[in-house]
């Protein structure tokens, strides 16, 4: 055998062992089967049924309790102003007077005017008296006697408009002086010493506004009053209606107002603008930290729902439509999809109203890693759990979810 003889079946041999060292490992592999892939682990959290009291936070406007424009009621030159601005005055106080001197003299004229019609009543009651006695013996006429009784007729009415026209002139006389109409904070004055006042003018000379209580008016959709009301007739919402409902008030600055206040009335005129409406709530002002035009967020409790059913956020996701939905695990510990109809936001949870029963293992962790169907190892959490179920929650609404 030569060299060559000796390459090619050293060449072969080698061949043969690499063949059946491969066809060794494909039988060890076929022997085993594929790898098995790890079940992959989940963080869950169960729902439970928590009591809370559900409130509506709006925003709204302080207006005054009551305000009264101060004009004139006569014509003049305004002599003096008897205020200081921004003080608080008193129902009936002076604060302007007027000239009063062309009013002082009418008055003065009225009054002569009714003395005069006074004593010309006087003389012509006497002498119809004296006619009445002559008559009845035939010594006057009877055409004098109506005479005299028409004259008395006259003079009485004449005293009656001297009388109506000294009242005029006095009443008159008294608008000279311009007084506060009701007790409260007065603004700053928008007219000066020396200026024209007209009866009855368009420009108001200054405001009062009573502060001690104020109203808050806020505005409410009316598609959140028909979820408020199919909410209390399914029986997920429970009070007695929005008009007993207490309201609690937050500052611009986000400070809580320390006095509650009293919700008065609910218009019942939608506004078809805006379709929403007004609630008007009344505030004890007694330190006048609330101020006409300020803007504030008042706190409205519509009522307690005994069975919330409170998800993580976290735990909700959307499907291609939009539609919000839950992975949860099932008794099999594996994984299930929910439709979730959901209220409200609160905290980091969202309120539900279907879609999940108490009790269900809601994925809060691990979703990406997990399909409907799929077997999950599940691993605790104490996420959206709380210390007890029977606290009292009040919860911040957001815009309802679907």
């Amino acid at each position: 055998m030569n060299w060559m003889e000796m390459i090619r079946v050293g060449y072969s041999v080698g061949v043969l062992i690499v063949g059946l060292t491969l066809a060794g490992c494909g039988e060890q592999k076929g022997a085993g089967g594929p790898p098995q892939r790890a079940i992959p682990e989940v963080v869950v959290v169960a729902v439970q049924p928590e009591r809370l009291t559900i409130t509506a936070e709006l925003p709204g406007r302080v207006s005054a309790f009551l305000v009264a424009e101060v004009r004139p009621q006569v014509s003049g030159i305004i002599q003096k102003r008897l205020f200081e601005e921004g003080t608080d005055v008193k129902a009936g106080a002076a604060l302007y007077q007027i000239d009063s001197a062309l009013f002082e003299a009418a008055h003065a004229g009225a009054r002569a005017e009714l003395a005069r019609a006074e004593a010309n009543l006087t003389t012509t009651r006497l002498r119809a008296g004296r006619y009445k006695d002559l008559v009845a013996i035939k010594a006057v006429s009877q055409q004098d006697y109506d005479d005299i009784t028409a004259a008395l007729t006259q003079a009485e009415a004449a005293f009656e408009v001297g009388k109506a026209a000294v009242e005029t002139t006095r009443i008159n006389l008294a608008y000279t002086g311009i007084t506060a109409p009701i007790s409260g904070r007065i603004g700053k004055s928008a007219v000066t010493i020396g200026a024209l006042a007209t009866a009855y003018q368009g420009l108001a000379f200054t405001t009062i506004q009573q502060i001690d209580s104020v109203y808050v008016d806020v505005p409410r959709s009316s598609a959140a009053l028909l979820r408020m009301k199919e909410a209390m007739a399914s029986g997920n919402l429970k009070g007695d209606s929005v008009s007993q409902a207490k309201v609690k008030l937050l500052l611009e600055d986000g400070t809580p107002y320390a006095l509650e206040g009293v919700l008065k009335f609910s218009d019942v005129t939608i506004d078809q603008s805006t379709s929403s409406y007004i609630l008007r709530m009344i505030f004890p002002n007694p330190d006048h930290i609330l101020l006409p035009g300020m803007y504030v967020r008042a706190v409205i409790e519509e009522g307690v729902n005994e069975q919330a059913i409170l998800v993580p956020q976290q735990g909700v996701t959307r499907d291609l439509k939009g539609n919000p939905i839950a992975l949860i695990v099932d008794n099999d510990d594996k994984v299930q999809q929910r439709t979730l109809t959901l209220d409200r936001a609160i905290g980091n949870r969202w309120l539900a109203t279907s879609g999940l029963k108490p009790g269900d293992r809601v994925i809060v962790e691990g979703l990406q890693k997990v399909k409907p169907g799929a077997p999950v190892k599940v691993l605790p959490s104490d996420v959206g759990r709380k210390s007890g179920s029977d606290d009292v929650t009040t919860v911040k609404p957001a815009e309802k979810a679907n």
